[in-house]
């Protein structure tokens, strides 16, 4: 009994409290998603105000047969966060842009939105998901449609390759990561991003430009003319495992690291011990539905 509580108080004290999390790019639905990790992570905070800044579902490669426990749960637990009072907003991205027609959708602490102005401690924050800078999205959208269903094979390779690379005692490598970091084409890509993304906000007098989609976790101050503005980027859920937090005026951005989990993969195994179906009741007894 001593011992059970000894525990809850380790995980009580563990939460970690956050004035505001930045989490894009999961693609739940997909098979590079780390959703367990992810879960890890978000039972780990205590966020105050939470921005799910874009392709949070992959609705593009969204199959009905590929819908892990593991992805429910997360999807559970931010509900979960809302039945609390916790303010969340879900900035669409292109992965998810189905949501685009709900753009402004309310319900209580839970709002959707294409692009969100936000006041910071007296600062001017602009969060969007990227998308609009994507030449490609705009001109050539079933040629990235494409390059996604590339993407998803590339991602099941990596996990061939890791398999076989820890059963060697090797450790873990992103082929996807080391490709976009060595193909001069994708790093002039990036920047672009960058600076087109602050230039403008700099015109709209934002103090920060918050974006996701290029899965680069950054924090990185530009200067356009008299005006700096800082350029938050909060990477992804598939090669980076990364999120920004904002807690007592400073800026942060979180990677995972499996190592500082490790006493708590246990209560994350909860995850296979339930069904689809007991995952979805508890996430109505969460959202209080279908209680007088």
């Amino acid at each position: 009994m001593a011992k059970e509580r000894k525990s809850k108080e380790v995980k009580k004290r563990r939460k970690r409290k956050v004035d505001l999390v930045i989490i894009s790019d999961v693609h739940l639905g997909t098979y590079g998603c780390h959703a367990k990790e992810l879960l890890l992570y978000l039972k780990s905070i205590k966020p105050k105000k939470v921005i799910l800044n874009g392709d949070i579902i992959d609705v593009w490669q969204f199959k009905k047969r590929y819908w892990p426990k593991s992805h429910m749960k997360v999807v559970k637990h931010l509900i979960g966060w809302m039945s609390q009072g916790v303010e969340m907003y879900y900035v669409t991205g292109n992965h998810d842009e189905v949501f685009r027609k709900f753009a402004n959708f309310e319900i209580g602490t839970f709002k959707i939105v294409n692009q969100l102005d936000l006041d910071i401690d007296g600062k001017k924050a602009w969060i969007f998901h990227g998308d609009v800078f994507d030449v490609t999205m705009q001109y050539s959208k079933w040629l990235t449609k494409l390059g996604a269903i590339g993407y998803d094979l590339l991602i099941l390779i990596n996990k061939l390759v890791n398999n076989c690379s820890q059963f060697f005692g090797k450790g873990k490598i992103s082929l996807s990561k080391k490709i976009k970091d060595k193909v001069k084409s994708a790093v002039k890509f990036i920047n672009d991003f960058e600076q087109i993304a602050t230039e403008i906000g700099a015109e709209k007098n934002y103090d920060y430009v918050i974006c996701g989609h290029i899965h680069q976790p950054e924090i990185k101050e530009f200067k356009h003319g008299n005006k700096r503005v800082q350029y938050l980027n909060s990477g992804d859920w598939i090669e980076n495992l990364t999120a920004l937090e904002y807690h007592k005026g400073s800026w942060n951005i979180f990677q995972f690291k499996e190592e500082y989990y490790s006493t708590e993969h246990e209560e994350a195994n909860d995850i296979t011990d339930k069904t689809s179906k007991e995952i979805f009741g508890e996430l109505l007894n969460d959202f209080n539905i279908g209680k007088k």
